[in-house]
Parts: C-alpha cells; structure tokens; sequence
C-alpha cells in the first residue's frame, strides 16, 4: 500500500512539472481544428456600435443596418414587458404556441415550421445539417455574407454567381447548381443588399431547374414590404425549398431574434439533432406571438417604410444620384461612380453622424445603402449627403 502512494505521488508532481514547464514555454491552451486555423477572424458585419466607439460620439441616424426603426407592435412591448417577469423559467424549448400561430397563419401544419435564432440562426443549423467540408454551395457574388461565413465555418466550398442588373441571376444560380451538384443553393427575394426582387413565378419555375439533392434557401425577410406576387406559390411538402422569414424587419424586433423556416416536415424535424433547443428566450418568444397578432401595426409600418423609400429617392434625385427600385426597408443609391467613390461619400456620411452601409462587390458597390427612417432620421441624412458628396469629390 505505502508503494503505491508513494508512486502515485511522484506521478503527480512529475505532471504538474510537466504542466508549469509547458505553461512557462507557453504551450497550453486549446487545440483548434485545421479548418478554424485556415479562417480570419472576422464577422460580416460591423455593428454601428463599433463605429460610435470607434469614432466616439454616437450616430445623429441610425439607417445602415435594415432595423425598424418604427419599432414592434406596442402589443409586442407589453408582451415582452410582462414575460421579463417569468424570465427565471426556461422558454419551451418547442416553441410550441409561436409554431401553432405561425402554421396557423401560413395555412401548414406544425410539422413545416421551425422556429430560431433569427434567419442568420437558422442558416447555421442548416449549413451544419447538409454541408461537410468540401461540398460545394453556390450563392450570388456580394449577396448577404452571414450565409458564407457559415458556409466557410463548417468547410463547404462557395461557388459564387454575378448579379444581373442588379438582381440575382436565378437561371444562372440553377446553371451553377447543376454543374458543381451543390448541396444548397441560397437565394434572397427581395434581395439585399440592392433591393431588387423577382417574381414568385420566377422563383417557382427555378425549382423546376434546381438539380435533384439539392435545397433551395428561400431567404424572404423583406417578403412583408414587396409587391403583392412576389411571394411563390410552393407546397410546403416540396422537399426542394426551406423558406426562411423573420421578426426583424417588418416586425421591427431585431434586437429580439426570432426567425422562422417553412419546409418540409422530414427537413425541419432534423432541425433538431443540430438547434440549440433553449435558443429562444421567453421574451422573444412572447414578443413574436403578440406581433404576430398585430395585422394593424404591420400595415402602418409597410406604409411608413414605403413613405420612407420615397422620400430617400427624393433625396437621392435632387443630389444627381439615383436610387435603385426597392421592395425592402432601404433603397440602394446608384452614386454614379465606382466603388471607392461610394466609399467616400460612405465615409463622409459617418463622418456627418449618419450610419450608413454599402455592398461589399462590384457592380453593387457603386452604391450606397440607406434604411427607411423617421422623418427626422431623414432630414438629418438629407442636410449630410450634399456635406459627403463633396468631400468625395475632393
């Protein structure tokens, strides 16, 4: 008995030798995969937070990150107000009365929806479900980067299409997912970041190209602000398409993230080998139901975001600049020039207080991007943008 504590022992402090050597040459510290060793550390996108930090005085208008600024329902708030009480208790990790709403009012079953961490959420659940390293994903090149960060995290390959026009090339995406067999394919309608849209018989003849193994992302977050006919008209058994749609936009509570999938029951049901089951929090949960609700405060925010777009275009058109047609929350402004010039006009706008954002790739970065805003968001933006146009043209 005495031996073998005394061998014990001297393992032990021969191990914490070990570990104060390895420490004092600076060896500890965790063991990263070789993928998360290949990828910068970066995010798509950065917050107007940063900015204000960065620059030390906040934002006079906050019009770059697509937010409502009309805020949610006030049925919404109370909701949320009165569900702060119960925050000590989990939320149901089913999202069980926000599913039966939801298939209530889009006519499915509660089989055909998935609830989650806003659309950004629920991309990653998917990229994790169906992409291993190596397999290839298509998507536009300059279309919103959230989905190809995901992509690149979990080691897929991103095959990447050019806009058209402005607009997402739909036959193209199909061409590219046929030639590569992608696993996924990611399209926006309406599209951000140029605001541009197809219509729903557009999308529903694209499926009939799309090549068999393959899922279609239907990201439809600006669906709500659109023309009547935008949205396809899809069975929600087709396993080809998983439509994706959100509280942030129109509802007006980013802040809260809560998206939502439609698809197929054998699709959304493997949502959950993979989701974060208390990913939800019980206020947001609440806050979404009793938006949801709320056809009337969705109504007067559509007609505010529409008023809001005309008056950006006004401005844009007695600046000689000219905005791209829009069925979003924001208008893209053609600033004529190419995209170092946007940047600088950019770059004046932050310098003037007003967040902006503009596409990342050409031909789209020779614009800018600007949120609907209040009116005194407006006016603010319309005393800078003659300021930033001419210390662009320095």
């Amino acid at each position: 008995m005495g031996g073998a504590q005394e061998f014990s022992y001297e393992n032990s402090w021969a191990l914490v030798g070990r570990a104060r050597r390895r420490h004092r040459q600076g060896m500890t510290g965790p063991r990263f995969t070789k993928l998360v060793e290949t990828l910068p550390s970066t995010v798509p996108f950065v917050g107007p937070e940063v900015q204000e930090r960065q620059r030390g005085a906040p934002f006079d208008a906050r019009l770059g990150a697509n937010e409502s600024v009309f805020g949610p329902s006030p049925f919404a708030v109370a909701a949320m107000q009165d569900a702060t009480t119960e925050c000590w208790q989990y939320a149901d990790p089913t999202n069980h009365d926000l599913i039966s709403a939801l298939s209530a009012r889009l006519s499915t079953t509660h089989a055909h929806i998935i609830v989650g961490e806003g659309i950004d959420g629920l991309l990653g659940y998917l990229v994790r479900m169906l992409v291993a390293p190596g397999d290839p994903v298509v998507t536009s090149d300059g279309a919103y980067p959230t989905f190809n960060y995901h992509v690149a995290g979990f080691g897929g390959v991103l095959h990447k299409v050019p806009y058209k026009d402005d607009h997402e090339n739909v036959d193209a995406l199909m061409e590219m997912a046929r030639s590569v067999e992608a696993k996924l394919v990611y399209l926006a309608n309406p599209d951000n970041p140029m605001g541009s849209w197809h219509s729903g018989s557009v999308i529903e003849k694209a499926l009939d190209a799309l090549p068999d193994g393959t899922l279609l992302i239907l990201d439809e977050a600006y669906i709500e602000f659109a023309p009547h006919g935008t949205a396809p008209e899809i069975d929600p058994d087709d396993p080809r398409v998983i439509r994706l749609r959100t509280f942030s936009k129109a509802h007006g509570m980013a802040g809260a993230r809560v998206g939502y999938g439609i698809g197929a029951p054998e699709l959304i049901k493997s949502f959950d080998k993979v989701r974060n089951h208390f990913g939800m929090s019980r206020i947001a949960q609440a806050g979404a139901l009793a938006a949801l609700e709320d056809d009337a405060w969705l109504e007067e925010v559509v007609e505010l975001v529409a008023e809001a777009r005309n008056r950006i275009g006004a401005i844009a058109r007695a600046n000689g600049l000219t905005p791209l047609p829009s069925a979003t929350n924001f208008v893209a402004i053609d600033c004529g020039e190419d995209g170092a010039f946007a940047k600088r006009v950019l770059d004046g706008l932050i310098a003037e207080g007003v967040f902006v954002r503009m596409p990342f790739v050409a031909p789209g970065n020779r614009a800018i991007r600007v949120s609907a805003g209040r009116p005194v968001d407006l006016d603010i933006f319309e005393k800078a943008l003659p300021k930033a146009l001419a210390a662009a043209r320095k």
